[in-house]
């Protein structure tokens, strides 16, 4: 029975191997193209010129533009799609979210609900506001925290294509002290455990370093420090420095060495300095930086990523929040608007970010609205994400700009969009490599 079953078992391998051989010697049939898609429009914004192209065509082929401009040779069978009176532009670019978290204008039922979720659950969630930034037009996503790895998780579902999202940049936990902004709420420690360096919360140079390495362990992009206390923590000053610089070398140098950025919460002025003069890449909210900080990120080219909306956002709902925190919200909010001017007159490098999840997902583009408002050009504040957000991310070699060779990553907005920037708050079509999320019927 034995020598039968080997018997069987030779012939079955003879059997493949000449398939194989059969097959590998058959001459392959090349496969055929994908079909071009040809986007037609009244205006274009490269987003890298800074102008506008009246008219507008794209050519796109598989995940790239093969063609950009009236003069592009389209292939033949390619399928049109005329958007009249409408601009095309890079899909946007959003460096400050948390997909992972759900936004609740209750600020203590929404921290209820989170403790309730398992990890699965909340990627469930997580799925959804991805799917949702994605229809709003934003292509490319920094995300800068996450629970339980949920944007990890999230991150690698959508390059599987079980899920449907933005391109994402994650950062796992986001790192900071015992009793800071990037520590959890002050639950009872008999019912939650507190949290260590696994989950972000350190102390001392080594503590901070072990928790960097653990994030990029399980595999963040990006790495999120809270250089300062925030907004919406309770029991923190919102502008006092919360890691030291001890700790801000250990967590920049370690996270540099392999290869990754750092981005740092920070509204108080003194908490970005050190945070500047340790080697981050940018800072995000910065409410009270004063002039010579933003001096010093202009000449050591950190980014400032402002968040304007959630500012306005927390300020219209100061009222309605914890004592503490609403008195932060508004401090923040009066002293933001000048320190952006200051910004801009300084020429500090801007990348777009919201900050989403303050305000619910999908409302991001309202941040270029509020960009213009304080002075802003429209193709300035546009280009805040085409380049400044691009680049910040690393991701200016692929997407970003409408230009051939790169990824088909656009959106379509009603009208000229440098005359009404609000415009972008209304996407008609949203194409991300290539394949039409909305739109294009």
């Amino acid at each position: 029975m034995l020598l039968r079953h080997a018997v069987l078992a030779t012939g079955l391998s003879f059997a493949i191997a000449a398939a194989a051989v059969a097959q590998a010697a058959a001459p392959s049939t090349p496969a055929s193209p994908p079909q071009a898609i040809v986007l037609k429009a009244a205006h274009l914004f490269d987003g890298r010129s800074g102008r506008l192209e009246s008219p507008g065509m794209l050519v796109v082929q598989g995940q790239k533009i093969v063609g950009v401009g009236t003069n592009a040779s389209i292939p033949a069978g390619a399928r049109v799609v005329d958007l009249g009176d409408a601009t095309l532009l890079p899909g946007f670019i959003d460096a400050h979210v948390h997909i992972a978290d759900d936004h609740d204008d209750d600020w203590a039922a929404g921290i209820y609900e989170g403790m309730l979720r398992f990890p699965a659950e909340q990627a469930f969630h997580a799925a959804h506001n991805a799917k949702v930034t994605l229809e709003a037009g934003f292509t490319t996503v920094r995300v800068v925290g996450a629970p339980d790895f949920v944007d990890v998780a999230l991150r690698n579902a959508i390059g599987e294509g079980l899920a449907e999202g933005p391109r994402m940049l994650v950062a796992g936990h986001a790192i900071g002290s015992t009793g800071g902004h990037c520590d959890s709420s002050p639950y009872p420690t008999d019912r939650v455990v507190p949290a260590g360096p696994m989950q972000g919360v350190c102390n001392g140079a080594e503590e901070c370093r072990l928790a960097t390495r653990d994030q990029m362990k399980y595999g963040a992009d990006v790495i999120k420090i809270c250089a300062s206390g925030g907004v919406l923590s309770e029991s923190d000053p919102v502008d006092v420095p919360q890691l030291t610089p001890e700790e801000l070398s250990a967590i920049i140098g370690e996270a540099h060495r392999w290869g990754r950025k750092v981005a740092a919460h920070a509204h108080g002025d003194t908490a970005a300095r050190l945070a500047v003069e340790a080697g981050v890449d940018s800072i995000e909210h910065g409410s009270f930086l004063q002039p010579a900080t933003l001096e010093l990120m202009k000449a050591r080219g950190v980014y400032l990523v402002p968040t304007r909306m959630t500012q306005l956002w927390v300020e219209a709902k100061a009222d309605t929040y914890p004592p503490k925190i609403g008195a932060k919200a508004r401090a923040a909010y009066n002293a933001h608007g000048t320190m952006m001017h200051n910004a801009m007159r300084i020429g500090v490098p801007i990348a777009f970010g919201t900050d989403a999840a303050v305000f619910p997902h999908g409302l991001n583009a309202q941040e270029f609205g509020d960009y213009v408002e304080l002075g802003m050009a429209p193709a300035t504040a546009l280009m805040t994400s085409s380049q400044g957000a691009a680049k910040l991310l690393g991701v200016d070699q692929d997407t970003g700009t409408l230009e051939a060779g790169k990824f088909a990553d656009v959106v379509a907005v009603p009208g000229d969009v440098l005359q009404d920037i609000h415009a972008t708050e209304h996407p008609l079509l949203v194409m991300k490599q290539g394949a039409l999320v909305r739109g294009g019927d």
